[in-house]
């Protein structure tokens, strides 16, 4: 069981920037995926960027050149630099570890869709990012 702590969040405006944190407890693998979702209350969670074990990773086109994430392995953690915000990035943020069954699936070399919202099973409590034009 993994247990995700999210921090970071903050009002700011246009054009500035965040950083968001995510420690996880529990189990971790260096070789399963993170990745950080989005979500608006009444909407489904979206897929935002996934770093895979190797440090690959893949962005949501919505957030390509702005955003980058980052794994620190040794420490348990997970970012996700924010640069150039915009209001549409106004969502709640949620730090997501890989399912058991698709960590099973990716190393039996099955495909998968990185940032599909079943891929991942575990979040934390989330943390709001509210950006003002």
């Amino acid at each position: 069981q993994v247990q995700l702590v999210e921090s970071g969040g903050g009002s700011v405006q246009a054009g500035q920037s965040l950083k968001l944190s995510c420690v996880a407890s529990g189990y971790w693998s260096n070789r399963d995926a993170m990745a950080w979702f989005r979500q608006v209350p009444g909407k489904e969670r979206e897929g935002v960027v996934g770093i895979e074990g190797d440090g690959s990773t893949i962005y949501a086109d919505s957030v390509k050149g702005r955003f980058t994430i980052s794994r620190d392995n040794a420490n348990h953690a997970l970012y996700l630099q924010m640069n150039n915000l915009k209001p549409e990035d106004t969502d709640m943020y949620y730090c997501e570890a890989e399912n058991p069954l698709a960590a099973l699936k990716k190393r039996r070399g099955q495909p998968i869709q990185p940032l599909a919202v079943s891929r991942f099973a575990y979040w934390g409590q989330g943390t709001q990012v509210t950006v003002s034009s």
